[in-house]
């Protein structure tokens, strides 16, 4: 058998169904032994935008996403999406091509050590040098892709081996289950649950697993205690909940960190110190409870008094059993804060003027969209909104990342979600920035022949580097820049193109891309104006005299 025909059945035999990709010419025996296979080619028009699609995949499905490129350029073009998986939890496999190791007539052209570039990057990175290993190692890469934290695994695949003859031979998957937790660490937790006055339950990433999500949406309706989420803790119970503080957007200074402050314990779940910390420990201050797969990683500002190790699911399970209500449990402040973060965010949502808040554009969104519709983020101040004031219903109806924080992945995120929900609304919210670093793929998604709507927010600027600028008290200088006319450039790939200029038509023709075929483009001007005034001043006074007022 040929070894690139062994590298598809071992892949198949992984249950992969889609490998994206921007081939080279290192990769054409794979190309040729990809289409005798059940798996689905999907060429993007860049690199990124494969290891984006992979990475959100793996996010939304639990499976290693799989992409492919060939080598120098094309491997050095998937870096940004490794760290976007691996920092993120989102299990990837990247197969990148190579030179013929045995015997290369071409010199070291093109060639860079691509092994050694992904080691800080991913969770496994290996070369393969002989065809009869190709089984093996395909196996371990997967096992390392889904194993706790899940994350980015690379595998290189030179031209002469990919050639080569060898024997038939795969490993059938086995599954891995993740120790459960010490009976000790619940009774323990129990305790101190019990013994205090202001629990408060976090959520963040970590948590965001199905049944993770079940089960906490149990505990917090039995418990009654109130929760909040990190950003990329979103959706993990439904929103709507009356129990539902926010979500932590800023570093400090939102009403969020007002509740914070006051509560006396914080059962922490899922925490990834990846994540922006939503609240910075004392000594002497409140007791923390770690709940997660493995340890907490200890730095000056996170050091729990209880780690409880292990599969959370199950943690939170037997948490939710041996916990009872207890009548000394005092939410009232957490009320409070809960009610003032509603009235704050009221006053601007229901403002018309044009160009549009994105407080504004938050809350037509959410009016408009169904509950298991899906919001593609790319990186820009408007996630903070969303962040902060969408509420979502379902876990992962809203796709951030707060982790990487890169710009440039959100339409590709879309085009993976709508593959993987053809049913569901998908929309991409993208600035202006982030969506001309990786545009092009507008041209993968009509290929594909998606229903897609994509929201770019024009403001001709780096719109939250502006609002960093002036927090810091700096000159607005070095962050502004032109644009296409997004209308005409959608239009020139074949997408629908609008420019709404009122409030009320921009309601209208979203509403219409929605039911519409194909990819609609909607050029949407933003007002940051109020950015400064509101997060970096009006919220840390509001917040400062909750707590003052406790």
């Amino acid at each position: 058998m040929k070894a690139s025909d062994l590298f598809i059945k071992a892949l198949e035999n992984e249950g992969v169904k889609y490998i994206f990709a921007v081939p080279g010419e290192e990769n054409l025996d794979m190309i040729q032994s990809i289409k005798e296979s059940s798996i689905r080619l999907i060429v993007t028009r860049h690199e990124q935008g494969a290891g984006f699609m992979a990475a959100t995949y793996g996010r939304l499905s639990g499976h290693p996403g799989v992409c492919l490129s060939t080598l120098g350029p094309g491997a050095t073009n998937l870096v940004t999406p490794a760290a976007f998986a691996q920092l993120g939890g989102m299990p990837m496999v990247m197969i990148t091509g190579q030179k013929p190791i045995k015997e290369n007539k071409q010199a070291k052209f093109q060639i860079i050590n691509v092994v050694d570039m992904m080691r800080p990057l991913t969770k496994y990175t290996k070369q393969i040098v002989n065809s009869e290993n190709i089984a093996s190692q395909i196996r371990e890469a997967f096992r390392l892709a889904i194993e706790e934290k899940p994350g980015a695994v690379h595998l290189e695949f030179p031209e002469d081996i990919a050639q080569e003859e060898c024997n038939f031979k795969v490993f059938e998957p086995i599954g891995h289950l993740i120790p459960k937790v010490d009976p000790r660490a619940i009774d323990e937790a129990v305790k101190m649950i019990t013994a205090a006055k202001k629990p408060l339950l976090l959520i963040g990433a970590g948590a965001n697993r199905k049944e993770t999500c079940d089960s906490l949406r149990n505990f917090a309706n039995r418990t009654g205690i109130y929760f909040l989420t990190t950003q990329m803790g979103k959706g993990v119970i439904d929103e709507r909940a009356p129990n539902y503080l926010g979500t932590a957007a800023l570093s400090s200074g939102d009403f969020i960190h007002a509740a914070i402050d006051k509560a006396d314990l914080i059962i922490n779940v899922g925490h990834d110190v990846i994540e922006k910390p939503p609240f910075f420990m004392k000594s002497g201050g409140k007791i923390v409870i770690h709940i997660n797969f493995s340890p907490a990683e200890i730095d000056p500002v996170y050091f729990p008094q209880l780690n409880v190790v292990g599969e959370i699911t199950d943690s939170i399970n037997q948490l939710s059993q041996a916990l009872q209500v207890q009548e000394h449990w005092d939410f009232s402040f957490f009320q409070k804060v809960k009610q003032e973060a509603l009235s704050s965010s009221e006053n601007y949502s229901k403002d018309v003027r044009f160009p549009i808040l994105p407080q504004r554009l938050v809350y037509l969104l959410r009016k408009i969209l169904s509950s298991e519709d899906i919001i593609t983020l790319d990186n820009g101040i408007y996630k903070l909104w969303f962040a902060r004031n969408y509420i979502c219903h379902q876990p992962n109806t809203l796709l951030l990342d707060n982790a990487l924080a890169t710009m440039g992945a959100g339409l590709s995120a879309a085009i993976m979600a709508k593959i993987l929900n053809p049913s569901k609304n998908v929309v991409a919210v993208c600035g202006d920035g982030g969506f001309m670093m990786n545009s092009q793929e507008l041209e993968t998604a009509i290929r594909l022949q998606l229903n897609l709507t994509v929201i770019v927010l024009n403001d001709n600027a780096f719109g939250m580097i502006k609002w960093k600028q002036k927090d810091m008290g700096f000159d607005d200088f070095g962050l502004d820049y032109g644009n296409p006319d997004f209308v005409k450039y959608a239009k020139s790939y074949g997408a629908g193109g609008f420019r709404p200029e009122t409030d009320e038509e921009f309601q209208e023709v979203f509403s219409k891309c929605l039911i519409s075929q194909g990819v609609n483009l909607i050029e949407l001007r933003v007002d940051y104006s109020l950015n400064h005034q509101l997060l970096n001043i009006m919220f840390k006074e509001q917040s400062s005299k909750l707590i003052n007022e406790g």
